[in-house]
């Protein structure tokens, strides 16, 4: 009988249990950032680097790999790439079906040309 054994990888393991706090770090602040989703996630970043020590440059991949699983886990709402353009993008709803096109213009229009309400968008 062969055994075989997995080797350990430690800078793996620090990589998911970083990416882990990180993530866990969002779940408990995000109430506190409704509407700002980019300083969850400079927060979230903040804190790898003061509380767990973790360099910047890995600590903007992790938190970032965190932000997309936080987002991605609670809403299967989707942009459908396949059937979208340059200036047209295609949301689809797997839980209704339903499927919108709306004009790229539109969504400027509504989320980033408004004056006063300039935000940084997030960097991930």
């Amino acid at each position: 009988m062969k055994i075989v054994l997995k080797a350990q990888n430690p800078e793996l393991e620090y990589r998911s249990t970083m990416q882990s706090a990180a993530l866990c770090f969002m779940q408990r602040h995000q109430g506190e950032h409704l509407d700002n989703d980019q300083q969850l996630f400079v927060r979230a970043v903040t804190y790898l680097q003061t509380s767990l020590e973790v360099p910047l440059y890995l600590a903007e991949t992790l938190a970032a790999l965190a932000y997309s699983e936080l987002r991605s886990t609670g809403d299967q709402r989707r942009l459908d790439l396949a059937n979208s353009s340059e200036s047209v993008a295609v949301l689809t709803d797997p839980t209704s079906g339903n499927a919108y096109a709306i004009p790229v213009a539109h969504i400027f229009e509504q989320l980033i040309d408004l004056p006063g309400q300039r935000q940084t968008p997030p960097t991930i």
